[in-house]
């Protein structure tokens, strides 16, 4: 019994798949939030353009 706790206990590879489960949720994280930034920075400068471009005269 005690030799399959210790065996259990160095075996790590359950350890590296949680691992590279947290590192991809937080890529994924950082993804979406840049995402959301990029949108709203854009939403802006297309309403500037709009605006812009309604004002416009040619002449």
């Amino acid at each position: 019994m005690f030799k399959a706790l210790r065996k259990f206990k160095k075996d790590e590879a359950g350890a590296v798949t949680v691992d590279w489960v947290v590192l991809t949720a937080a890529v994924v994280g950082l993804s979406v939030a840049l995402v959301v930034e990029l949108r709203g920075g854009s939403a802006g400068l297309t309403e500037k353009t709009e605006e812009y471009l309604t004002d416009y005269e040619p002449g």
